[in-house]
């Protein structure tokens, strides 16, 4: 299967920019544009389809969840 996640040009930006922000505050270190970006294509490829399957995951057991609540609201026959 080929990568699930697709961001626009807006979302890499503003992730690309989080990164920069996050290594800047928290390791002290810049991190240029080329290297947030390959940083977030690593997170995507790699690290991604974890988070992608375990929603996939959460939102079939909520689904579950719900198709039972419909059968406990059924008319009991006389």
């Amino acid at each position: 299967m080929s990568n699930p996640i697709k961001l626009n040009d807006t979302q890499r930006t503003e992730m690309i920019s989080a990164l920069k922000t996050y290594f800047d505050q928290e390791k002290d270190e810049q991190l240029g544009d080329l290297a947030a970006g390959l940083l977030l294509d690593f997170i995507i490829e790699e690290l991604g389809p974890i988070f992608y399957n375990a929603g996939i995951e959460a939102s079939y057991q909520f689904m579950n969840e719900k198709i039972e609540d419909l059968f406990g609201i059924q008319v009991r026959e006389r």
